[in-house]
């Protein structure tokens, strides 16, 4: 398995003066991502929990509904300049009977790590039918919301060590983080937190909400939605796309997750208050 961080030297200036020291570092790594064999994607991530990466990807985009969808998952020989396994190469055997993804001119698989959707084509091309409506009955006190960024702060234990992470959550109406996933990219830690739940058979995730450490954009309400997820919670702000999707999808929308601070932008329905 590759490292999920690194050391490097680093000069650091301060007003008092000069230090040099060893600074530890999230790695980034490419992971392509193959499908019955053929090249389907790659994407820039933070090294581990792979199959639930896949897992996760492939629910978003519409290949699986299910764990049972999937037969295998397994690193292919993917090797460096001294002939070592780089575990950048996934291979994903789809269930008999289950459709292969399309790859046609309409989107183009190839992500970075800060933009999930740069390769679309088109706007229309992202609005992906999910299987599954979002849950109705899933609903949180603010109290429970408030409590959520300092919960997921204490389980960033790579961001502790390297500042430099992305984190995604999925929770219970009680506030309990179910699992915490961190990546590089945004849409790679939704991606494995969602992946941990399609390989755990909770998929639609009616009864979970999604934080995310960062903003929330338009990919990751689409994400959520594919999944069953009735609210996405974001520490800092959404865009005006996320806001409009969340609408069109019956989703509840949190923003600017400070304490008991917040922005409720749609779905104010699963926010109970007093």
């Amino acid at each position: 398995m590759g490292r999920i961080t690194v050391r490097t030297p680093v000069l650091t200036l301060r007003a008092d003066g000069t230090t040099r020291r060893q600074d530890t570092l999230a790695a980034e790594e490419p992971l392509e991502l193959r499908v019955d064999g053929k090249a389907l994607t790659v994407t820039m991530r933070t090294p581990g929990s792979d199959v639930e990466l896949a897992h996760g990807f492939l629910l978003t985009e519409g290949v699986i509904g299910a764990r049972e969808d999937v037969s295998t998952a397994r690193y292919c020989d993917g090797v460096d300049d001294q002939g070592r396994n780089t575990y950048n190469v996934l291979n994903v055997t789809l269930a008999p009977g289950v459709a292969p993804p399309d790859v046609g001119v309409e989107r183009n698989f190839y992500t970075t790590s800060s933009c999930g959707v740069c390769g679309k084509a088109a706007l229309d091309a992202v609005r992906l039918a999910s299987r599954f409506d979002v849950g109705t009955e899933f609903a949180v006190t603010p109290e429970v919301l408030g409590g959520l960024p300092d919960a997921l702060r204490a389980r960033q234990r790579v961001f502790q060590a390297t500042g430099g992470l992305h984190a995604a959550a999925l929770f219970d109406a009680d506030g309990e983080l179910l699992v915490v996933r961190e990546d590089v990219g945004r849409h790679n830690a939704v991606d494995k937190a969602i992946g941990w739940a399609v390989m755990s058979e909770r998929v639609p995730l009616h009864d979970a909400g999604l934080l995310v450490s960062g903003r929330a954009s338009f990919e990751l309400v689409q994400k959520a939605a594919m999944a069953g997820i009735p609210m996405l919670a974001a520490i800092s702000a959404p865009s005006s796309l996320a806001v409009e999707l969340a609408a069109e999808r019956d989703m509840s929308l949190v923003g600017f997750l400070r304490g008991r601070e917040m922005n409720v932008y749609t779905g104010e329905k699963r926010v109970s208050l007093p």
